[in-house]
């Protein structure tokens, strides 16, 4: 009776397997795909769908929407070329160059360039510029275009290329030209010695030295101004004499950051009150005109001894 169940059931799974055979040969039935022969041509490139179309090992990110870059092209030129450059290398106002800025060069979507245009480095001597925040995009849409333009000298990256040394210049030539323009307020052997360890990245290195940030930083208490920070002095006519950190000043009011956290304005009429400000920085933005390339590759490369 067993052998019987066994032969019945045997011919039902045979029968079963003929019928989806036959199911399957007709299409009624989705069949697995066959797997690609030897010789079958691999699909192209990007051409999968959904998230991962278009992600190709060493393949180049969108440049951006031209039309942003355009309106920021020209945002630029009226907001920022003035001290920046028209061509990002520098102008006539002091301000650092962005093709070596490490910030430029890090910058993605605007995270980084739009909070500096909202004014976070005022303190550094960078003022806010009244752009909106799309303005703002736009602007820093330009810039990226043309520092990865000019980083990759019109040609895209390749890849597992390493990038070219910039300790191109003569370290005797940079000793002598810090002991002639920097030796009034920096000194090897003093806030600059080891600068070398603290910035290991030549390239980091360059562009902290060239920004004016070398020193040593202490953390400052609250409300109190930053080594870097413009300082005030303001002499009433009574006599009293506020200081603190200069957040703002023209020809009408000066606003005064005190040690407590809060702020003072005064209005300006001619030279009263008394105004004296005190900027750190403003020997490095006025150094920052008359930069060459040597120069800098020529302190770079001493400085790097400097461990």
């Amino acid at each position: 009776m067993l052998a019987k169940h066994c032969l019945a059931a045997a011919r039902l799974v045979g029968l079963t397997i003929v019928l989806n055979t036959r199911v399957i040969a007709q299409g009624s039935l989705p069949a697995t795909a066959p797997a690609p022969s030897a010789t079958q041509a691999p699909p192209a490139p990007g051409a999968g769908a959904g998230r991962f179309r278009g992600l190709v090992p060493g393949k180049q990110r969108p440049s951006g929407d031209p039309i942003q870059i355009a309106r920021g092209k020209t945002l630029y030129g009226v907001n920022c070329a003035g001290c920046h450059g028209t061509d990002l290398r520098g102008g006539d106002m002091g301000g650092p160059n962005l093709l070596r800025s490490q910030l430029a060069l890090s910058d993605q979507n605007g995270e980084l360039i739009l909070p500096v245009i909202q004014g976070s480095r005022q303190d550094s001597g960078m003022p806010a510029i009244p752009l909106s925040p799309p303005d703002g995009l736009a602007v820093a849409a330009y810039i990226r275009s043309v520092v990865a333009t000019i980083g990759s000298q019109g040609r895209p990256p390749s890849v597992g290329k390493e990038a070219p040394s910039i300790l191109v210049g003569d370290a005797s030539a940079g000793q002598a030209y810090i002991a002639a323009k920097c030796s009034g307020c920096h000194s090897p052997t003093g806030d600059v010695k080891g600068i070398a360890a603290r910035i290991t990245d030549p390239k980091t290195l360059q562009t902290t030295w060239v920004a004016g940030g070398v020193r040593r930083r202490r953390i400052p208490a609250a409300g109190a101004a930053s080594p870097a920070s413009a300082t005030v002095s303001v002499t009433l006519p009574s006599g009293e004499t506020v200081e603190g950190r200069l957040v703002q000043i023209d020809d009408f009011l000066v606003t005064v950051g005190l040690a407590d956290g809060t702020v003072r304005t005064f209005r300006r009429d001619e030279d009263v009150p008394k105004v004296d400000v005190h900027d750190p920085m403003k020997a490095h933005r006025d150094l920052m005109a008359v930069y060459t390339d040597k120069d800098i590759h020529d302190v770079t490369a001493y400085l790097v001894t400097l461990q």
